[in-house]
């Protein structure tokens, strides 16, 4: 090892470490590496380009709140086409309505979930966040009884509906043995309470309360427990 003469005065020093250790407490190497000399990015993940063609399905939204109508459309990418694994998941969304009152929270609303769309991986977490928004100035009832708390919740359910359609997300439902038994339940109340229904286009009896579950107004009292005639929630259990 050669000798170095030190000239100056010295303000500052650090151990030199072995190979093997520099490479240990390197950062790590990023996503996206660039070439020497070209400048050209390669990318390590595949970057997924738009077709030109998408299967796409829409869904018409009319809300008490607003005399025009929304309509909702999902496109769908169509991945690993001809095989045995092939499936569909999103990959944009379009959200058109004659209301203008709603056009730059709609228009950003769109862009975002549209980016989580085409991000790929696990997506059906969008619908939970979605049906948890709520309105301050209230929410409004659907046709049936069903109790929506806003407009972003409402886009929420018809996602998840969709989901469920393409079989990115399993219906939540009744088994056969809580089918049976709500619907045993429906009859021997409707033989003995003779009851208009609450809601034009419901079957449920008049004065059926709200579900939490479900957020139907199917609550009634059976055998002494509040059982929902909806979704068969009970607080007997």
């Amino acid at each position: 090892m050669s000798r170095i003469k030190i000239g100056g005065k010295i303000v500052g020093y650090r151990v030199q470490k072995p190979e093997a250790e520099k490479a240990a407490t390197a950062p790590r190497e990023a996503k996206v590496i660039r070439k020497e000399g070209g400048g050209k990015v390669v990318r390590i993940h595949e970057k997924l380009e738009r077709p030109d063609v998408l299967v796409g399905s829409t869904y018409k939204i009319k809300t008490p709140v607003s005399d025009h109508a929304m309509y909702l459309t999902i496109n769908d990418i169509v991945m690993n086409e001809g095989s045995e694994y092939e499936h569909r998941r999103p990959f944009e969304i379009f959200i058109n309505s004659k209301n203008l009152d709603h056009f730059q929270w709609i228009v950003a609303l769109t862009r975002v979930i549209s980016a989580v769309f085409r991000k790929g991986g696990e997506v059906a977490f969008l619908t939970e966040e979605l049906k948890a928004v709520f309105d301050p100035r209230g929410g409004y009832w659907q046709p049936g009884g069903k109790f929506m708390p806003s407009l972003v919740a409402e886009i929420g359910h018809v996602i998840e509906r969709h989901l469920q359609s393409i079989g990115l997300m399993q219906k939540q439902g009744m088994d056969e043995a809580q089918r049976q038994l709500v619907e045993d339940k429906k009859k021997e109340w409707e033989q003995r309470k003779k009851q208009q229904d609450a809601f034009a286009e419901s079957s449920y009896p008049e004065g059926a309360q709200l579900c939490v579950k479900c957020s139907t107004a199917a609550v009634v009292m059976m055998d002494g427990c509040m059982t929902c005639l909806s979704c068969g929630d009970s607080k007997c259990g």
